[in-house]
């Protein structure tokens, strides 16, 4: 899939991205990229603004729904969906109060297909966030194996702060011990895809090395692709098989990640 892409809306096209800052990526370009894109969902994370900071007509694309799940705090994490279609229902948060306050979920259903903005909690600060990050993978492996048992299909995109392999990695061996690659946090996302039956979407198309979304903004590590692939779009395995085209998109830098976009053969529920 080219970077600008011909897209003709006969599949599903799904883009993930986590923007470090939406009104930093805005004037950036994201947006102009995005509406060339003709995404039938976006899934944004980290935006670091409250809703009344984003009313202007820059944050609210023509022919888009817009569905944000703030923080409490101030320039801090948040979430949202984009929309070119109106979903049948929206999800804002688990329920539960100190996940919610970061603002880190909102889900958008259409007829049997979910389609979920996530926004996992880094470690990466010091012990007392990575306690917290844990916490969260802790509740949530039970939340996503409820989700399996539904008769839905799911596509939970977004920044799970985890990479998964060493593949997903550029220097694996020494991060072992370093959050984001641990042991514990690698095993969880081993009952993820394994015993909960999810499926990585990504590498449903591409298992080559050296694809990553995020780079750090020190040592040059962009420029050299000393990256983590920690942006994921994470499905139902009964769309295992409609996964057609995906793509991680690096003509342009609107953030220190890079956004995901995956073309699935699977018509959206509800949509002409």
């Amino acid at each position: 899939m080219p970077p600008e892409s011909s897209y003709t809306g006969q599949c599903m096209r799904i883009i993930t991205a986590n923007l470090n800052g939406i009104r930093s990526a805005a004037s950036k370009g994201f947006f102009e990229w995005m509406k060339r894109q003709r995404a039938d969902v976006v899934c944004l994370q980290e935006l670091k603004a409250k809703a009344f900071q984003l009313d202007s007509a820059t944050f609210h694309p023509r022919n888009y729904h817009v569905f944000l799940h703030e923080a409490q705090r101030p320039g801090y994490s948040g979430v949202a969906v984009y929309s070119r279609h109106q979903p049948d229902n929206v999800v804002m948060g688990l329920g539960w109060p100190d996940f919610d306050a970061e603002g880190r979920y909102v889900q958008v259903d259409y007829g049997e297909l979910s389609v979920v903005s996530l926004y996992l909690p880094s470690g990466s600060s010091g012990p007392e966030r990575q306690a917290v990050k844990f916490g969260v993978l802790e509740r949530l492996l039970p939340h996503l194996r409820s989700l399996r048992r539904r008769r839905r299909k799911y596509v939970l995109c977004g920044d799970w702060n985890i990479a998964h392999k060493p593949i997903d990695l550029k220097n694996w061996r020494s991060n072992q011990k370093n959050s984001g690659f641990l042991p514990e946090e690698r095993a969880w996302f081993d009952q993820l895809l394994g015993p909960v039956g999810f499926v990585d979407a990504f590498r449903q198309v591409n298992t080559e090395p050296d694809q990553y979304t995020w780079w750090s903004n020190r040592g040059r590590a962009r420029e050299k692709n000393v990256g983590w692939r920690i942006d994921y779009q994470i499905i139902s395995p009964a769309l295992k098989e409609c996964v057609r085209r995906a793509a991680i998109y690096k003509g342009a830098w609107f953030s220190d990640h890079a956004p995901l976009t995956i073309d699935y053969d699977y018509p959206l529920p509800g949509v002409d």
